[in-house]
């Protein structure tokens, strides 16, 4: 980087000596010195789409998880392939745990699933919340629809002795939780600015159109993506929309294409916002802009191989679903005779029309 530096700069001079313009150098370095903070860029910044996180723990049948117990799940949703992949990774880490430890009848530890069909609808959430510590369950696991409005309820858990494990999207008062099993969100903002950044090519103007702003994980993927996105180039980000900033999200999103009809890029920070965003009319006159998305779900799976999409930045809701569980059972053992861990964070995948076959990211990949 520094030799090609150091070449561009002896080039200009040369070149300015010779009697060209100060713009006509300018023309003639740029695309050489964008060639060297692309290289630069690719080196320091490329993220590795290999997954290094834990995947599917083992059951520990030398942890003494309390039998009988009762786990109640309040997602920020019940609704999509992603949620669906997260409540089938549940279930079978119930099952596991109980074949594992040979639990029987009323020795058998139990799960509930429940929450609303919309991710925004944080009032039906945290009514389910209330209704479910009603009930005394011996966890509670949550997905915060917004990182803030539970606060009351995780108080209220912990003066009733109910540990709580987060899932998905954290909360703000980490103290008031037991542990967190996620994908590393900065991350996927990340990746997201790395595609979508080298795709477009060193200069152009992306839109972000996002999910609410209250909601953890979304607020690390926009800031993922916006500490990155100038890395590749003179990038501007001309709009950044939040689902719950807006009347409507869809009219929004339709006005931005409209003010901006040779927008470069987009990035949709998830899948109801991506298939949603997949639905829009693109004008006819104007190349439609490099779309990156998150989670791969059918419909975007399909809009890959299609060219509508350059592709999505995926997450393990199977592995996460599984993880919580696994969790959340340690949570029942008696005090310090475990140790669980705080934080654990999975990697995300990038996955194109190149990877869509490979079986080594089926496990990213969603199904209806």
């Amino acid at each position: 980087m520094r030799k090609l530096a150091a070449a561009v700069m002896c080039f200009a001079a040369a070149a300015m000596f010779a009697g060209c313009s100060k713009a006509e150098v300018e023309e003639t370095i740029q695309p050489l010195v964008a060639d060297a903070i692309e290289e630069a860029d690719s080196e320091a910044e490329a993220v590795e789409d290999e997954d290094n996180s834990p995947l599917i723990p083992e059951i520990d049948t030398d942890v003494e998880i309390q039998s009988g117990a009762r786990i109640a799940v309040v997602s920020k949703s019940t609704k999509g392939e992603y949620w669906k992949q997260v409540k089938k990774g549940m279930e079978d880490a119930v099952k596991a745990i109980n074949d594992a430890y040979s639990f029987k009848k009323d020795d058998q530890i139990t799960m509930t699933f429940e929450g609303p069909d919309n991710e925004e609808d944080v009032e039906s959430q945290i009514n389910t919340i209330d209704a479910v510590l009603a009930e005394n369950p011996d966890v509670l696991c949550i997905s915060a629809g917004d990182m803030d409005s539970c606060q009351a309820q995780l108080e209220n858990a912990k003066e009733n002795g109910i540990p709580v494990v987060a899932f998905d999207s954290n909360v703000s008062e980490k103290k008031l939780i037991k542990a967190y099993r996620g994908t590393d969100n900065f991350q996927v903002g990340k990746m997201a600015a790395y595609e979508l950044g080298r795709s477009i090519g060193k200069v152009g103007r992306v839109a972000v159109f996002s999910a609410q702003e209250k909601t953890k994980s979304v607020q690390d993927r926009v800031s993922g993506f916006l500490n990155n996105i100038g890395n590749y180039g003179d990038i501007e980000v001309v709009e950044i929309i939040y689902s719950d900033q807006v009347d409507d999200m869809k009219t929004a999103m339709q006005e931005t294409l409209d003010k901006y009809p040779e927008l470069d890029g987009v990035f949709c920070t998830n899948a109801d916002i991506t298939e949603m965003y997949l639905d829009l009319e693109k004008s006819d006159e104007y190349d439609a802009p490099a779309l990156v998305g998150v989670d791969a779900t059918t419909k975007q799976q399909e809009a890959i191989r299609n060219g509508e999409e350059l592709g999505t930045v995926s997450q393990q809701p199977y592995a996460m679903g599984y993880q919580t569980i696994w969790a959340a059972a340690e949570t029942t053992a008696p005090k310090k005779s475990v140790v669980i861990e705080k934080n654990v964070l999975s990697s995300p995948a990038w996955i194109d029309a190149d990877s869509l076959d490979d079986p080594e990211y089926g496990s990213y990949l969603y199904t209806e």
